[in-house]
């Protein structure tokens, strides 16, 4: 589990900092790649890739550099009324929440693919678990 692990800690040290608040934002991710009612990482994939994203989405899974998106893809992928209970949870406008996924989900997404593959699921949620623990001590 040596390489999850590291990529739990360089995200969780990244988006928290030293001493940082929790970040709403990256639990809102967290839950994306791992809610079972709509596939996790892999049904966002398919998500994205049905969305017409299937291009971005493929170059955070590859080694290569990751394609950007813009926050109003984000929301055109997952759905306005997705994006507005995320921005009611924040207390966020509906752009600041796609904006911000939009730079959140690539590179967390190609963190938890270094070698240019989706994880096993059991690797998946055990890497999100530890970084949900490493968030909640905090």
């Amino acid at each position: 589990m040596g390489l999850l692990d590291a990529v739990v800690r360089g995200l969780a040290g990244k988006f928290l900092g030293g001493g940082a608040q929790k970040n709403p934002l990256l639990d809102i991710a967290m839950g994306l790649l791992t809610n079972p009612q709509t596939g996790g990482l892999s049904g966002l994939v398919e998500t994205f890739t049905k969305k017409g994203l299937g291009d971005a989405m493929g170059s955070w899974i590859s080694t290569g550099q990751n394609l950007p998106v813009t926050g109003q893809q984000v929301q055109q992928a997952l759905g306005g009324d997705l994006i507005q209970q995320f921005a009611r949870q924040m207390g966020s406008s509906k752009e600041d929440v796609s904006g911000g996924l939009a730079n959140l989900l690539p590179e967390i997404i190609d963190k938890l693919t270094p070698n240019g593959q989706l994880p096993p699921q059991d690797s998946l949620q055990q890497a999100l678990g530890m970084l949900s623990k490493t968030l909640s001590n905090r």
